[in-house]
């Protein structure tokens, strides 16, 4: 009830106005059964955008700290994000990578649209990052197919530490699904999840026009972090006054 209301009176008609999305190939998008649509992830918008033009309901799989922030402003955003047809993932082990695949696994099962960024964290820089195999493990286990999607122009509108988007026309492309039918029952062959992520993610490249980064975006992004503090000790700022 609450998602309806967000959709077509609270949030989708803002959204709308701010981004005037304009959306190209949404009848690949399949309008009834289990379905995966695959995106990348550039903005903290997406997660809203893509509920706000679709037909359907999708339920995407979003990081659990959206879910566990102290107080009434915690508590709050938690209510959102659930109202909002997002399901919170532990995305900090093994073990917490394999509860996520059971929750998409379970949406799948109820016949939904399971959304998902196969590369587990927005790009810090506009680029597009290795995908991890967990989309691969959840469409060859549930034999459904998986529909690539790019946002663009969702970066320059709200790039990572932006809290109010800019206003500015955006694109919402999606490709014709993939099928991956030929892999059946091989969902605990590592090349072969390996291969199917990357057919994915090139699907997904090609509509996003893209540079592509063969890592994974958490390393780099820690990576990055470690550089820097590794220079600030170096060259520590002189005191003012």
């Amino acid at each position: 009830m609450f998602y309806c209301l967000l959709k077509y009176v609270l949030l989708g008609p803002l959204l709308r106005l701010v981004f005037r999305p304009r959306i190209e190939g949404l009848e690949n998008v399949p309008a009834t059964g289990p379905a995966i649509v695959a995106g990348n992830h550039l903005s903290f918008s997406d997660h809203f955008l893509m509920p706000a033009i679709l037909k359907r309901r999708i339920t995407f799989l979003a990081k659990a700290e959206y879910f566990t922030g102290p107080g009434i402003k915690g508590r709050l955003t938690a209510f959102f994000f659930r109202s909002a047809g997002q399901i919170p993932v532990d995305r900090s082990s093994k073990e917490a990578g394999q509860a996520a695949v059971r929750e998409g696994l379970g949406v799948l099962r109820r016949g939904e649209l399971l959304g998902i960024y196969p590369e587990g964290t927005r790009s810090h820089d506009g680029r597009l990052y290795k995908g991890k195999v967990g989309v691969a493990v959840m469409a060859l286990t549930a034999g459904v197919p998986v529909v690539p999607c790019a946002m663009i122009g969702t970066f320059e509108a709200q790039p990572p530490g932006r809290l109010i988007p800019r206003i500015r026309p955006v694109t919402i492309r999606f490709g014709e699904p993939l099928e991956f039918s030929r892999f059946a029952g091989m969902q605990d062959q590592k090349a072969v999840l390996r291969a199917v992520t990357d057919e994915i993610m090139y699907a997904i490249l090609t509509l996003s026009e893209q540079e592509y980064v063969d890592q994974y975006a958490a390393v780099v992004k820690s990576r990055q972090a470690e550089e820097r503090g590794e220079k600030q000790r170096r060259f520590p700022r002189a005191p003012l006054g």
